[in-house]
């Protein structure tokens, strides 16, 4: 009598190899949240250099993300002349602070006054609405724009006021008296990030009433209060990394910060919500894009910088 049996299955027949799961979002926002604050605070720590080229690069990127989300919105903003000037302004600005000093050590006598730069700039700014006003001339009409041709030449300069000039603000928190000071921007950088942390961690745990329920439902007067607690400790403890200013001086810009950096942050949400898009771009896995990143600096930048003004 046959005994024969069916021929036992081995692992790998039985069931097929199961995938790899995929990286979870916290994963993702930790890995290149990490990589991100990596290049960020070595950028700005190695040189003055490295420091304003960064965020020369950083706030072009921010302002061409405005501007797409503008032509989301079915406008047709000149995103390259806007680009350009953009770039002329953060380098105007720089040359208007202690890196004209720094120009004058390294780079050639023919251009280390950064006087040429400053015209260019400062003529093209003069001249760039009617150069954006002839480019909309030269492209009358446009298909499919329900918008007056000056639309986009008025959403074209707001993006620069908006994104370009508070950014470029940058370099007047970053220069004292005696040159460039890596430190002033870590203490920014860490008074901000106390502020996200706070209202986070206080609005998930106490957060009941919320603060602007029609543009950021997540946002509560209870994260808000956190928020501008913790910015003030961080304030405090800042003493130990800039020894020579005052406690009321740090506390006042922590106050600006703790302020100002959240009332940013509701502003670009309500960018985002009358365009109809969740993050303003793509640049960094799990974290949107870098007008997402650095939306608060476009409040705090001008307060602080007319606060430097004042207190000088």
């Amino acid at each position: 009598m046959s005994t024969s049996s069916a021929p036992a299955s081995s692992p790998a027949a039985a069931a097929p190899p199961a995938d790899k799961p995929p990286m979870s979002n916290l994963s993702q926002r930790l890995i290149f949240g990490l990589i991100g604050a990596a290049l960020l605070l070595g950028s700005v720590w190695y040189s003055a250099w490295t420091f304003a080229l960064f965020f020369a690069v950083v706030q072009v990127k921010m302002l061409l993300e405005f501007y797409r989300m503008m032509r989301q919105a079915g406008y047709k903003p000149a995103a390259m002349l806007g680009g350009t000037i953009s770039v002329l302004l953060f380098a105007s600005v720089a040359a208007l602070t202690d890196f004209r000093s720094l120009a004058n050590h390294t780079l050639p006598a023919s251009v280390s006054d950064l006087q040429q730069l400053r015209l260019l700039a400062a003529g093209l700014i003069v001249l760039l609405p009617v150069i954006l006003i002839l480019r909309e001339m030269y492209a009358w009409p446009r298909e499919n724009q329900p918008f007056s041709p000056f639309a986009n030449v008025g959403v074209a300069l707001l993006g620069l006021l908006y994104v370009s000039l508070p950014m470029s603000l940058l370099h007047v928190v970053a220069f004292s008296g005696t040159g460039y000071d890596y430190r002033r921007i870590f203490a920014l950088l860490f008074l901000v990030w106390s502020s996200d942390i706070g209202a986070y961690a206080a609005g998930k745990t106490l957060g009941k009433h919320k603060l602007a329920p029609k543009i950021s439902p997540g946002k509560t007067w209870e994260g808000a209060v956190g928020g501008f607690v913790l910015t003030l400790v961080v304030g405090y403890l800042l003493g130990y990394l800039l020894p020579e200013l005052s406690l009321t001086y740090r506390l006042v810009v922590a106050g600006v910060v703790a302020v100002f950096g959240p009332l940013g942050d509701l502003a670009e949400s309500m960018l985002k919500r009358s365009v109809g898009v969740k993050d303003s771009g793509r640049i960094m896995p799990g974290h949107g894009g870098l007008l997402d990143r650095f939306d608060a600096f476009l409040f705090i930048l001008p307060v602080l910088a007319v606060l430097r003004l004042l207190w000088s």
